[in-house]
């Protein structure tokens, strides 16, 4: 296939058979990937809906199709990229490797100029984090409408909203669930920097800060994201808001980021004593030592 700009590996508890079924099973692909799916291999395999980057209609058309890999074109904005899922079997189930080429620039993706496409990378990180939990049986995290020009959900996670709040502020633990590196400086006027205070020396603000109920970040383009988290019989929902940007431009890529972290952020509270889900993540123009993995 053409050289990726993105390699995504992550392990998923089930064995490689049941991994493939979760792939190309249209009902599965209808749970933990996207709104409207439709699949019969080797000729078809399709996807689309609110759910999906440029998702009004399908637009994949099959490649290559084996017992471990599927590839196929993905035309998103006019623009057609490769996509291959390739299967192995790991001592801990099976390593799932997503590859993706032609996609835009780091810079264009982080400054908002680069439109749908701009949103794939943190679509395949939402994705593979929901098809671990497909497998394993467990809830999934809400997924990016990308009809929608709110930016809001809820989850519950099953821990205290102290300790949750806790390990949304100190760095050495946000970076153990959300997978990359980060600054914090947990009080009310403090900053935040994903990517540390070497890559955003002015990082976002703390304009709101109540330990283990509510905090929110406003950064510099003036949009802001508020967690609230309220507790119940030892378990916390976790409300999470993005609001303040352009209604016509609102920012799925910066969101699906969000999302996949919270699904992180409910492994490392439901699952204590676990790894993280991802063995390898390679991105093309990603400045070096952002992104961490176990």
């Amino acid at each position: 296939m053409t050289e990726p700009d993105m390699r995504l590996t992550a392990v998923v508890a089930a064995p490689l058979k049941l991994t493939y079924e979760a792939l190309t099973d249209p009902a599965a692909l209808r749970v933990w990937l996207a709104e409207h799916a439709e699949v019969d291999l080797p000729g078809k395999y399709e996807f689309w809906g609110r759910f999906t980057p440029d998702g009004a209609e399908p637009h994949q058309r099959v490649l290559h199709v084996d017992d471990h890999t599927i590839r196929f074109g993905w035309t998103v904005e006019g623009v057609e990229a490769t996509v291959e899922f390739a299967l192995a079997e790991d001592e801990e189930g099976t390593l799932v490797t997503l590859s993706h080429s032609d996609l835009p620039s780091f810079e264009d993706i982080i400054h908002d100029r680069a439109g749908a496409r701009g949103a794939l990378q943190t679509f395949w990180s939402l994705a593979i984090a929901n098809l671990a939990d497909y497998v394993a049986g467990r809830e999934l995290t809400p997924m990016v409408d990308f009809t929608s020009r709110e930016l809001s959900t809820s989850v519950v996670i099953d821990a205290a909203p102290e300790q949750v709040f806790d390990s949304m502020i100190q760095p050495e633990v946000f970076e153990k669930w959300f997978g990359a590196k980060v600054d914090i400086e947990p009080y009310l006027g403090g900053r935040f920097a994903m990517g540390g205070f070497e890559v955003d020396p002015g990082g976002a603000k703390f304009v709101e800060f109540e330990p283990g109920r509510k905090a929110a970040l406003r950064f510099v383009d003036n949009e802001t994201t508020t967690w609230e988290l309220e507790g119940s019989e030892g378990k916390t929902r976790l409300t999470l808001v993005h609001s303040g940007f352009d209604p016509d431009n609102p920012p799925y890529a910066a969101w699906g980021g969000w999302l996949s972290g919270v699904a992180g952020l409910r492994r490392y509270h439901e699952l204590p004593g676990t790894r993280q889900i991802w063995r390898q993540v390679d991105v093309a123009g990603i400045p070096e030592g952002i992104l961490v993995t176990d």
